[in-house]
């Protein structure tokens, strides 16, 4: 599913710099508005009961992890196995993930995405320069799914009767940016294969 376009960085004699590259892609967006009083560290997503088992999971990924580096030192081959086991056994985990709640196919729009924020295609008047919101991500093939909280930066209309959302990520965990930078880099990769 991925789009068709990079997009890196212009020179800095340009006047609008940009940190992160940009890709644009299709992908699973699903947006919370979040209102001024609402905290932005409880998760706006957590629509199930499993929360202490994800907890639960990140623990011990990160138990497993550190042992690796461990057991790297001592037998490489271990290690490169256990590592391919690890990110198998990861990769189910997300697949299953997605099957228990599928998004629809209104959940899926094209968008342009960088570590720093993302734009997306809205009605008009939807949203407002400042308003703040919580977003999901699905990143296809992988499914992994990074959350942030966003701030709109720009509006922009289009010349199909609706709105060019554009997005800066104002809060999200290091890990979340790492996704979305693999991301980036695989799409760029997948695109140099079919070049």
């Amino acid at each position: 599913m991925p789009g068709t376009e990079n997009t890196a960085p212009p020179s800095p004699q340009s006047g609008d710099r940009r940190e992160f590259f940009r890709i644009n892609d299709r992908i699973g967006l699903e947006i919370r508005r979040l209102g001024g009083d609402q905290d932005i560290d409880t998760d706006p997503f957590n629509d199930s009961p499993e929360e202490a088992l994800k907890a639960e999971f990140r623990r011990l990924d990160q138990d497993v992890k550190s042992h690796l580096i461990t057991l790297a030192e001592r037998d490489r081959s271990l290690a490169g196995l256990i590592k391919s086991l690890n990110s198998k056994i990861d990769t189910l985990g997300r697949i299953i993930a997605f099957e228990q709640n599928p998004l629809q196919p209104e959940d899926w729009q094209d968008v342009t995405l960088s570590e720093g924020g993302l734009s997306f295609s809205d009605i008009p008047r939807a949203w407002e320069k400042g308003d703040t919101m919580a977003l999901r991500m699905t990143l296809p093939p992988e499914l992994y799914q990074p959350q942030a909280i966003a701030q709109v930066s720009d509006l922009e209309a289009d010349d199909r009767g609706t709105v060019r959302v554009h997005t800066e990520f104002t809060h999200i965990d290091d890990s979340d940016r790492q996704q979305i930078a693999r991301h980036v880099m695989r799409w760029q990769v997948r695109q140099r294969q079919k070049e």
